[in-house]
């Protein structure tokens, strides 16, 4: 029996807890394979109903070994507040139903809203036009014919809505919810016990031909379903085993537990009228009080019948099925047929349900009027029933939202991992195509670089080359420099004079003698001395008699040696040759710029008149060596 065709069933009752699982073979209906059936503990209830079905529940499951995961829950009716309100006539507008349903919720649930899970069954049903007889016709006068009086209107039949509701407080059912879910059991379904008993009639033919009540005797109370041709009705009346028992510890004066005892071991409905009592007076006295306890629960039943068929308008009850476990006192069918005076059987919902070999049917007779529910919560596995009402917290709902939006969120989570692989991949594929790229242009960088250092060399190499060109070009320039400069001063010279040698001076290394005028004798003035000695020399040509000191880098000064001849005394020939020599424009201007070293020589009496002097000119352009 595998765990995915089976379901378990719960039934909480307010005294007792009931169990059973139930498979679905696969050429259809269900399958009784186990049940289990426990009281609380008297300790229990008094620490509390959550607490004792805590503790049975989690036995149970340890003892009986029940393979199904999924399990349907009843609550017992005594825990809700159920209610049926007539709707007005809405059409087939589903949003106006909601917002009627809603509003009728708010006013019959005497509970706030918010401290309550409730849901609605709609019924609709539809009530039948009653035929009025036609009247009777008149005696017409003599020798007329009787007149035909018109046929009575036809009504139409009228289609009325009812929505059942039921409200369970949200504590209640959510700390029941929790000791089921930490079992590691997964709820499907919750709702209340007198639903659940009315689909299992439902599925055994009851109230569908007629009106048919359902009476469940339970321990703390006892529920009552009026079923109608597809309408259902319930009440929760706060009578029950219960009150036997406590009628019991009242009158004998003991415990309550010691009272349960009594009643199952002496416990019957008395007989009215003329019966002999047993012989024992215990018995006797526990009979009376049951039938005073069942007197009290049929005057509730007659007045729910009566709200039935005044308020909703139902049929007459035609037959009573019993069921729960203090309906198992004995003559309690036959009280209820002689105060009803309608047929009065034990509900066998068995019917539907295919029993195990395993079971042990002693057993299970003896506890079958109370597995009712227990099949009614099974049907709901394989079928749809009249009733389905869903009592599930908030919490379960939203935890089964979310497990049915998992696939979504894996789904989505796969598509944002694919997404990231597909960008990561497109981003390392674009990466490597721009590395690529990057060493590709390093390379081509590579290449340029080289031949910009290349390029750089033959720069350098060219500008040496070119310095060297101009260089030798500007030597090649200055070549007719000096010569000019002397065919010049050719021209400047006055008359009667003469140079016989010229110098160049200007920065001068370290190696030179500081006097410029110190040289070799071919560079002193003729003589030895100015002036004295032997006759002058010959002239010679300017050319053949240049020099400049040794070690000058940059000649910016000339100095000239040369002879004059003075034929009249104080001749002024010197001025006319710094006043030439200003004109050229090779010499630089200003007072300081050409400066005799020596004055013109007047010869003494009985001499020659030959003069020697030394001149200094600055350039006025400077002349690199």
């Amino acid at each position: 029996m595998g765990k995915e065709n089976t379901v378990l069933t719960i039934d909480i009752g307010g005294d007792s807890l009931k169990m059973a699982e139930f498979s679905f073979p696969s050429g259809g209906g269900m399958t009784l394979e186990k049940f289990a059936f426990a009281e609380y503990d008297i300790d229990l209830k008094e620490a509390g109903f959550v607490e004792a079905f805590s503790s049975v529940y989690n036995r149970l499951l340890a003892e009986n070994n029940f393979v199904s995961k999924g399990i349907r829950v009843s609550i017992s009716g005594q825990s809700a507040f159920t209610r049926l309100s007539k709707l007005p006539p809405l059409g087939e507008d589903k949003s106006r139903i909601e917002q009627i349903v809603e509003y009728e919720a708010k006013q019959t649930v005497p509970y706030p809203m918010d401290e309550v899970i409730w849901d609605y069954q709609l019924v609709k049903h539809t009530i039948k036009a009653e035929s009025t007889p036609a009247p009777a016709p008149e005696p017409a006068p003599e020798g007329e014919a009787a007149a035909v009086p018109p046929p009575p209107p036809e009504e139409a039949d009228i289609d009325e809505m009812e929505a059942l509701f039921i409200a369970v407080k949200s504590d209640l059912v959510s700390e029941l919810a929790d000791v089921i879910q930490e079992s590691g059991k997964e709820i499907l379904s919750i709702e209340i016990a007198p639903t659940a008993f009315f689909n299992a009639a439902r599925a055994n033919q009851i109230g569908v031909s007629q009106c048919d009540m359902i009476l469940n005797i339970g321990g703390r109370c006892s529920s009552l379903v009026f079923a109608d041709q597809g309408r259902v009705f319930a009440r929760t009346i706060p009578i029950a085993g219960h009150s036997v028992t406590q009628q019991i510890s009242k009158e004998f004066n003991i415990s309550f537990a010691d009272a349960e005892e009594l009643k199952r071991r002496h416990g019957f409905v008395a007989l009215g009228g003329a019966y002999e009592e047993p012989d024992s007076e215990v018995a006797a006295t526990i009979s009376k009080i049951a039938r005073n306890v069942m007197t009290r629960l049929h005057g509730e039943i007659n007045r729910s019948i009566n709200v039935w068929r005044s308020q909703y308008g139902g049929d007459k009850p035609a037959h009573l099925y019993l069921g729960g476990g203090s309906s198992l006192m004995a003559y309690t069918p036959r009280f209820f047929n002689e105060k009803l005076r309608i047929p009065v059987d034990y509900l066998n919902a068995f019917q539907i349900v295919g029993i195990s070999q395993g079971i042990n049917k002693e057993q299970l007779l003896e506890v079958a009027p109370m597995f009712s529910e227990l099949i009614g919560l099974a049907l709901k596995h394989i079928v749809t029933c009249p009733v389905d009402i869903s009592l599930m917290p908030l919490s379960i709902k939203q935890f089964r939202a979310l497990q049915r939006k998992k696939p979504y969120f894996y789904a989505s989570a796969v598509s944002i991992i694919l997404c990231l692989l597909v960008f990561y991949w497109g981003v390392t594929k674009r990466l490597d195509f721009d590395r690529g790229w990057v060493d590709v242009a390093k390379k081509e960088v590579e290449k340029t670089n080289a031949l910009v250092d290349k390029v750089k060399a033959l720069k350098r190499e060219l500008d040496s080359a070119k310095g060297e060109y101009d260089e030798a070009m500007d030597i090649i320039g200055k070549r007719k420099q000096w010569p000019g400069i002397m065919n010049d001063l050719q021209k400047m010279l006055p008359d009667m004079v003469w140079l016989t040698l010229f110098e160049g001076t200007g920065t001068i290394s370290a190696t030179t003698s500081a006097d410029p005028f110190a040289r070799s004798a071919a560079g002193a003035p003729p003589g030895g001395r100015r002036g004295r000695g032997g006759a002058a020399p010959a002239p010679a040509p300017i050319a053949q008699q240049f020099t400049s000191s040794a070690g000058v880098t940059e000649i910016n000064w000339i100095k000239f040696y040369g002879h004059s001849i003075s034929f009249k005394p104080n001749s002024l020939w010197d001025e006319a040759f710094r006043i030439n020599l200003k004109k050229s424009g090779i010499f630089a201007e200003g007072d300081d710029a050409i400066v005799f070293e020596n004055e013109g020589y007047t010869p003494e009496k009985g001499k020659n008149n030959i003069t020697s002097f030394k001149l200094r000119a600055k350039l006025k352009d400077s002349i690199k060596k």
